[in-house]
């Protein structure tokens, strides 16, 4: 069959890498794409914005299934769209898309379902907002209700960032309307973990855990990112975490879901801090992580394909996956500034030397083409990724592999990976 992946980062091109790995598929396409993508994928020149023109050219090629990356897409109703012109697309529907769309709504259906989060109070009146923070004091997270990037959350040590991070949403409305309302809730203690599983509207099947790194700066310092690298396995949860998650999280999430008449399809993602009492959810989203995606699959033995349409057609209970006993870590190569202002358009050299390592992949997640050239086109660059026999391994040969790329401004953490080493020092 013919298989299409609306997306052009670092997530979509660990899609169409794992995609085209299938016996079953004769071409993926990528929509819009990206050079890295182009290796691997026909790339097509159409937004993710583009709903109409995605689906006529669904249509046109005689797409056997469409697979949504982002999750603009997916709250603008992409998979109703395809799914009313009898086209098979893995993925949410709108409604169902909300848990990530609103962080509101998320809260609202953990509340219901009993899933274990932070106590929390949302407001559409900053100055309702400022009070309560005032009152309950710091530590403390804000939010943005609405879909912000993954950089509308501040997890504030003092007070003045805390009404910073209000104004900023609320007065300011850095993040446009997804600022229109605000989270607050309490801060959790622990160690956070990435978990994805794939759900077919009543059954769930998680995938490996893993572990993202938001913050810019080594040590988990500085602004929060969209993610500066992750790796798994993440030994924050071991078989017994994994269980209770699936039980206190996952399956409660779909059940409630799918009595609320919105059944969830498509890959659930629960962040989580694994606190003393137990996990709790940070927050859903409702698609494949990014970076998490780029150190998950590569993991994943399994055809993925027939995956997708077992949870496109009710059938997930019949999938068994497997999973390679090795790790896999992805260091993030990002440009110059971010995630404040950068430069685009600078020149990346020495991919090629980095993926000339074994079991090296650089997954591209913000480039374009120039004149034959590979250049700089986002924030976050190049997904530096490598498997090895462990995570020492892994890590090893991620930052050999990166020590080979160079461009102006390249800025990344030195530091992917090391929760796992102190866990398993001590």
């Amino acid at each position: 069959m013919k298989i299409l992946v609306v997306g052009g980062g670092g997530r979509e091109h660990a899609l169409c890498w794992k995609i085209a790995l299938s016996p079953l598929v004769e071409q993926v396409f990528c929509a819009p794409g990206n050079p890295g993508i182009a290796q691997c994928a026909t790339c097509v020149d159409l937004s993710v914005d583009d709903l109409g023109g995605l689906a006529a050219f669904a249509l046109e090629q005689s797409i056997g299934l469409t697979v949504i990356g982002p999750e603009a897409p997916l709250a603008a109703r992409i998979v109703d769209l395809f799914q009313a012109k009898a086209l098979r697309v893995f993925g949410p529907s709108e409604k169902a898309a909300e848990l990530e769309a609103s962080k509101a709504f998320a809260k609202e259906v953990m509340t219901e379902a009993g899933i274990p989060t932070a106590e929390y109070a949302r407001f559409e009146d900053a100055e309702a907002a400022l009070a309560y923070v005032q009152d309950r004091g710091v530590p403390i997270v804000i939010k943005a209700d609405g879909l912000a990037a993954g950089k509308g959350v501040t997890v504030a040590r003092d007070l003045s960032a805390a009404e910073d991070a209000i104004r900023d949403a609320m007065t300011d409305k850095v993040f446009g309307d997804a600022g229109n309302a605000v989270i607050v809730e309490a801060c959790l203690e622990g160690e956070e973990a990435s978990i994805l599983a794939f759900c077919d509207g009543r059954t769930v099947v998680p995938m490996v855990a893993s572990q993202d790194h938001k913050p810019a700066l080594d040590g988990d310092c500085g602004p929060n990112t969209g993610g500066m690298g992750a790796y798994s396995p993440a030994p924050v949860i071991d078989a017994a975490g994994m269980a209770e998650i699936e039980r206190t999280v996952l399956q409660p999430c779909v059940d409630a879901m799918a009595a609320r008449g919105t059944p969830y399809v498509g890959v659930l993602y629960a962040g989580l801090m694994m606190t003393d009492a137990g996990p709790k959810v940070i927050e859903f989203n409702c698609r494949f992580g990014d970076p998490e995606t780029q150190v998950v699959l590569p993991r994943m033995h399994n055809d993925i394909v027939p995956i997708f349409e077992a949870c496109c057609d009710g059938a997930l209970d019949t999938i068994t996956t497997d999973w390679d006993s090795g790790a896999c870590v992805s260091v993030v190569m990002a440009s110059g500034g971010y995630p404040g202002p950068y430069e685009k358009g600078i020149a990346i050299e020495g991919i090629e030397a980095a993926e000339a390592f074994d079991g090296v992949t650089v997954f591209h997640a913000g480039t374009k083409s120039v004149d034959g050239a590979v250049v700089t086109n986002g924030g976050r660059v190049l997904n530096v990724t490598a498997r090895g026999d462990d995570v020492v391994d892994a890590i090893a040969k991620a930052y050999e592999a990166v020590g080979r790329i160079q461009f102006e401004g390249a800025h990344y953490r030195t530091d992917i990976g090391k929760k796992a080493l102190n866990r398993a020092n001590a």
